[in-house]
């Protein structure tokens, strides 16, 4: 148990940094997208949340892989497609339990499903910003339009 903790650790620390790395991704993408959005509002806006959607998915997907490759590093699995497999279902917390590894490293399992739903969570709370903050930006936007003065947060 205490070897799959000094190896599972690791990994969810390293998911947390290319987690970050994406969050951030997305922020500076989403600013560009909002800086430069003056043509079409409802094709810009789309393409601000597609955006933020995308890189959050591969962001997630890319965490997958590297657990993933972990497995394969560990002897776990003959070939990547299986890891990969065995890696989204853990992430995804499915948990289906058709492919199940050795007991020396069973722990991992869990231990990447509790690093995806913190994941998605993330992920989840940075799309729910930038719905919301179109919406805002939206709403204002009509109010000027109407030359009503902008409501009070």
């Amino acid at each position: 148990m205490l070897r799959s903790l000094l190896v599972g650790l690791p990994a969810i620390l390293a998911c947390l940094v290319l987690q970050s790395y994406f969050v951030t991704l997305c922020l500076r993408s989403y600013l560009h997208f909002r800086q430069r959005s003056h043509d079409n509002k409802a094709r810009s806006d789309m393409l601000m949340l597609s955006s933020v959607m995308l890189i959050t998915l591969v962001g997630n997907f890319l965490q997958m892989g590297f657990w993933a490759l972990l497995f394969l590093f560990l002897g776990e699995f003959d070939n990547f497609q299986v890891a990969l497999y065995h890696s989204g279902v853990n992430f995804a917390t499915l948990g289906y339990g058709d492919i199940v590894m050795s007991e020396q490293w069973r722990l991992l399992g869990p231990l990447e499903a509790a690093n995806g739903i913190l994941m998605f969570g993330v992920s989840t709370a940075v799309m729910t910003a930038a719905v919301m903050d179109v919406m805002k930006h939206n709403a204002v936007a009509r109010e000027a339009r109407l030359g009503k003065p902008p409501s009070a947060p």
